[in-house]
């Protein structure tokens, strides 16, 4: 079988071309899961594992991204997070590769919102050429808001203060929990029927984003977006940000801001510009946000080809192989002190000081020995010598003196045997047991069995 050559594929190019494919046809994605086998490398960048039930994926995030998230994440933390999806080549492996990171709750919350802006910018609701402007001349305000919040004694003050002959039609709602955005709805529809005002301001103080999230309904965005009458929001604080506030015609950064924009003293003027630098403000969001859309789709594009994803993927390949590394180098280290550990073992075995400290032990026993011997020796030695002496003594002539036998001696010393050694007169020497006799000779007997 002939297979074109320009057909075969190597395993680099196959893994380039899906993670082309999979970064161009996904983009980016919101994706919630549990944190799993997070590590932090010297490097700065962040690799971890999102998964449910049944399901697991790799994640990288590299350190210019994750200097923005407000935690540290920790292994089974319920986390959102947002990124796209590539392919790290060198393993084969698909990842998501994180810009993003939220908890899971203020996340999922954060996640719906953002969605739910993008829908409806892009179905016109923030357009700026919908918005409505306001009356030229304000007589009658509907507030829609709590009655017992700070907020309507906040408006209430500022209009008293700044305008008393203008007419307060108060539209009570719950501006918190579940069913206030129907509430809301509900008093937007009313106004709407009864035209009894001139233009409405919805407002609330301020809150977190569970709080305010009444004023991220959809359904109360259409409200807004479709009432003939000029709405003004003017919800939470200057930072806090609603969809109501980007459908309404005119957003007031505080309650008591949208109380001064409605009402005109000496300072209308200035107030009419504050609007109008409002409304601008608005649709530079509106212009930002689309051009961000676009931004994003171009980034998508980009990424395929990005010097920068080439180099944050040589840089995780760095990571893997310095993890690959010491542990490589953990067990080297570890074989290496074994090996030491049995050579150690090896050497004490022949070491000087041990083969002295047998030789000492043997000396000793040797010793031992030794004088075991000697005294054996010398007890025999001992026993010998007492039966020798024994021996010695029962043949001794002075064993026989002392039985009254004596050992006579001539002049000259020598031992008479016979009587004929000796002549009449001379003198001989007898030696007793005790004591020694001289005498002279006398006569001589020749007869041995003579009396004399």
């Amino acid at each position: 079988m002939q297979v074109p050559k320009n057909s075969i594929y190597t395993v680099s190019r196959l893994n380039g071309e899906v993670r082309q494919l999979l970064e161009g046809q996904l983009g980016k994605i919101w994706l919630s899961g549990e944190i799993s086998n997070f590590s932090a490398p010297a490097s700065g960048h962040w690799y971890l594992t999102l998964k449910d039930s049944q399901s697991q994926i790799r994640c990288a995030m590299f350190k210019g991204r994750n200097t923005a998230v407000s935690f540290r994440p920790q292994n089974g933390q319920q986390v959102i997070v947002h990124g796209g999806i590539s392919v790290y080549e060198p393993r084969g492996d698909y990842q998501l590769l994180l810009d993003a990171m939220l908890p899971a709750g203020d996340g999922l919350l954060a996640q719906q919102y953002e969605a739910l802006k993008l829908k409806l910018a892009s179905e016109g609701l923030f357009a700026a050429a919908t918005k409505r402007p306001l009356p030229a001349h304000v007589q009658r305000i509907g507030v829609i808001t709590s009655p017992t919040g700070a907020a309507i004694r906040d408006v209430l003050n500022v209009l008293k203060r700044r305008d008393p002959s203008l007419e307060i039609v108060i539209y009570p709602t719950a501006v918190q929990g579940t069913g206030a955005d129907k509430e809301i709805i509900r008093a937007i529809e009313l106004a709407n029927q009864r035209l009894e005002v001139d233009v409405l301001l919805l407002t609330r103080g301020g809150g977190s984003l569970e709080d305010l999230w009444c004023f991220n309904s959809e359904a109360l965005a259409h409200a807004i977006y479709n009432s003939a009458l000029t709405v003004v929001s003017a919800v939470g604080h200057e930072v806090d940000t609603t969809i109501a506030d980007y459908v309404a015609d005119v957003r007031a950064p505080t309650p008591s801001a949208g109380a001064e924009l409605l009402s005109q003293d000496q300072d209308y003027k200035r107030q009419r510009l504050s609007a109008l630098l409002a409304r601008l403000g608005q649709g530079w969001r509106h212009y930002r946000l689309s051009k961000a859309e676009r931004l994003a789709r171009l980034q998508a594009r980009l990424d395929r080809q990005d010097p920068k994803r080439a180099l944050e993927r040589q840089m995780q390949r760095v990571d893997e192989l310095a993890l690959r590394l010491e542990a490589a180098l953990e067990r080297k280290l570890a074989q290496a002190t074994l090996t030491l550990e049995r050579l150690g073992a090896r050497l004490s075995r022949q070491s000087p000081a041990q083969k002295l400290a047998l030789a000492r032990q043997r000396l000793g026993y040797l010793d031992s020995r030794m004088h075991s011997a000697m005294a054996d020796g010398l007890t025999d030695a001992k026993q010998r010598l007492a039966a020798n002496a024994h021996r010695l003594e029962s043949v001794s002539p002075l064993a026989t003196l002392s039985r009254g036998y004596s050992i006579t001696k001539d002049s000259e010393g020598r031992v008479l045997e016979q009587a004929q050694d000796v002549a009449v007169g001379e003198l001989i020497h007898s030696r007793l047991r005790q004591g020694n006799l001289v005498s002279r000779i006398e006569a001589i007997d020749l007869d041995a069995n003579s009396n004399g």
